[in-house]
């Protein structure tokens, strides 16, 4: 509850971000690409429409498909797109790896009396689509203005929030199902997700994210020089690079007033996938600890708020293991209680009322807020259906965690793609994300 508190209380008290003029810097948009037939020219062309000044950087990653040769044929007419292509046994190492390979091609390409503190590198998702407005907002005083900072992290929404189009499953059912599930998702990332960033704006211990992620060129060469290339092998390289960001000496900020837009997943079973990854990777940064608590770079407070972040996936091992335990022991305690099960539940149902109160309504205040902050235009009753409806959402986390521990057990660290919506109603059934 405490924590609950120290994060809504920044969301709703944050300042606006005062925009910049973007063209002050170079942008160079990072863009990974495996098998992205479906979208990837989309992308680029929204890219080059959105951002003319803009250099982008496709980095085919093997792919099977028709994406390097689509990318080929538009760097053929275009000068400020570029392919990187990687190639078999060195390709399919990781998103870092393939983030690593563009930078490097960045490196030789950039000119040698070029300012690299003004170069931005973006990294984008292949479905991802930003604010046109997002250039600016981080090129604000506050932002890659001052020059301590060395990276910026904005928001995140789902694209396909309010209709799924053609992509809706045929039943009634999971047509209803899916949609709740992509809501649940825009939720979690415009509320809780950076509410929790805006705390660590406070305690300067911002995060970074896979989509809409900045990085200033000059604090990439700085994580390059002292440990041998910007991204890592984390299966959550995203927050892996700001951590580094913040231990070689730069900022890291986020910035609420823009976003980028991306998939929301349909399916269960992709999402589990999806955030198993995440927090398998959480568990494999949680190895920074010691170099957190030892750096003069992060504040107390910095430091107390990443070593909580990394070692909440362990700490939710043992609520995955606690909490069904103490369901089974008060139902058991319930069948053999001397008076009966009734009154067993009129004795201790107040008990209960409080512990659903407060296990179930630091959830469930999202949905008023999601309405008050982000969705102004849906009712007061279907905000509070989706504040229950995020109670029930987050126990998906009993079911990632197990499977990122059984991962990390089995000494599976491999990193695939989540595959897109389109690429579903061609391909057939979904095979295991990761």
């Amino acid at each position: 509850m405490t924590y609950v508190v120290m994060i809504v209380l920044p969301f709703l008290r944050r300042k606006r971000t005062v925009p910049g003029n973007h063209r002050e810097f170079e942008w160079h948009l990072f863009i990974p690409a495996r098998d992205e037939e479906a979208v990837i020219e989309m992308t680029m062309a929204r890219c080059r429409a959105d951002f003319p000044t803009a250099h982008v950087w496709i980095i085919d990653d093997a792919s099977e498909d028709r994406t390097a040769e689509i990318v080929a044929e538009t760097e053929a007419g275009d000068p400020k797109v570029h392919l990187v292509r990687r190639i078999m046994p060195q390709a399919r190492a990781g998103k870092g790896a393939a983030l690593n390979s563009a930078y490097r091609a960045l490196d030789a390409w950039f000119p040698t009396d070029g300012d690299r503190t003004r170069a931005i590198v973006v990294v984008l998702d292949a479905d991802g689509r930003m604010s046109r407005d997002a250039l600016d907002y981080v090129s604000s005083d506050s932002v890659f203005g001052d020059a301590s900072v060395g990276a910026a992290q904005i928001a995140v929404r789902m694209e396909n929030r309010g209709d799924l189009g053609d992509l809706a499953t045929p039943s009634r059912l999971g047509m209803h199902f899916s949609r709740y599930l992509v809501r649940m998702q825009d939720l979690e990332f415009m509320t809780t997700m950076s509410a929790m960033q805006l705390l660590r704006e406070h305690t300067g211990s911002v995060g970074m994210g896979g989509n809409g992620q900045f990085s200033r060129l000059s604090a990439l060469d700085e994580i390059a020089r002292r440990y041998a290339q910007p991204w890592h092998g984390a299966l959550l390289e995203d927050y892996e690079l700001g951590l580094h960001i913040l231990l070689v000496g730069y900022r890291n900020r986020f910035v609420y007033d823009t976003h980028v837009e991306q998939e929301g997943l349909l399916m269960v079973r992709r999402l589990l996938a999806q955030r198993s990854r995440w927090t398998q990777g959480a568990m494999q940064c949680s190895t920074y600890v010691r170099e957190i608590v030892r750096s003069p770079n992060f504040s107390n407070a910095g430091m107390v708020e990443s070593c909580y972040f990394l070692l909440n996936p362990w700490l939710q091992v043992i609520g995955v293991i606690l909490w069904p335990m103490f369901l089974v022991l008060t139902g058991m305690q319930a069948l053999h209680y001397p008076a009966g099960v009734l009154s067993f539940i009129s004795q201790f149902w107040p008990v209960a009322l409080l512990a659903v109160l407060f296990g179930a309504l630091p959830f469930i205040m999202w949905g008023p807020i999601y309405r008050s902050r982000v969705e102004p235009g849906i009712s007061r009753r279907r905000a509070w259906m989706l504040g229950f409806g995020n109670a029930a959402y987050v126990c998906y986390t009993y079911l990632a965690t197990p499977r990122a521990v059984v991962r990390m057990l089995r000494g599976r660290h491999g990193w695939a793609k989540t595959r897109r919506n389109a690429e579903l109603m061609t391909a057939g059934p979904v095979a295991s994300d990761i």
